[in-house]
């Protein structure tokens, strides 16, 4: 039984009508739009579930309080929920974007948009990186952009965050696809 709607190639998918089997053109990809270039990682999509599973709870809770007539009690749990489901969010978001404009290091708590024109270098290095986010570091490789202005940002990823944590070929093609746009939108910058 065939999920076309499962598949992300849908559009290459067999179809019954014999004109389209050369598959049709390919959409138009907007270079000006935020875009990642990775999927979220298992971890990070884990403890996004997680705290939306613990919103829901807390929404539930918010019901019954607010049934029991306890109205500022209610108003509290729908507060502390709404903040945990933006936070689950803003987890999930959390990454290395880039576009025409720029590459942005969107965290939990802050996101960093750096032109790529004020870019120095962006390169993989082998250096102590935090482990899941937490303060155990370990050695591995992570992903720095170097502004013009020299002070080095925190790294975008690294090999042991919640993206790429056993997905070592991932990471590669992450940071590879990086670098490509960082390299092919600086020197359009200079050609400018």
């Amino acid at each position: 039984m065939p999920l076309p709607f499962l598949t992300a190639d849908r559009a290459f998918d067999d179809s019954d009508d014999p004109a389209d089997a050369g598959g049709g053109a390919l959409p138009h990809i907007d270079q000006d739009r935020w875009r990642r270039p990775y999927r979220p990682g298992p971890w990070r999509v884990a403890g996004g579930a997680l705290l939306l599973l613990l919103a829901s709870y807390m929404l539930f809770a918010a019901m019954i309080i607010a049934l029991a007539g306890a109205m500022p009690g209610a108003g509290l749990c729908m507060a502390a929920a709404t903040a945990v489901i933006v936070g689950a969010v803003r987890l999930v978001r959390a990454g290395a974007w880039v576009s025409a404009q720029g590459l942005r290091r969107a965290g939990v708590f802050s996101t960093t948009t750096v032109p790529w024109a004020e870019l120095a270098e962006v390169r993989t290095v082998q250096q102590p990186v935090k482990w899941l986010g937490l303060p155990r570091t370990v050695q591995g490789q992570a992903l720095v952009a170097t502004p013009v202005s020299g002070e080095p940002l925190r790294p975008l990823v690294t090999d042991h965050d919640a993206d790429f944590l056993g997905r070592l070929e991932a990471f590669d093609m992450a940071t590879d696809a990086v670098e490509a746009w960082a390299a092919e939108y600086r020197t359009d910058e200079h050609r400018s």
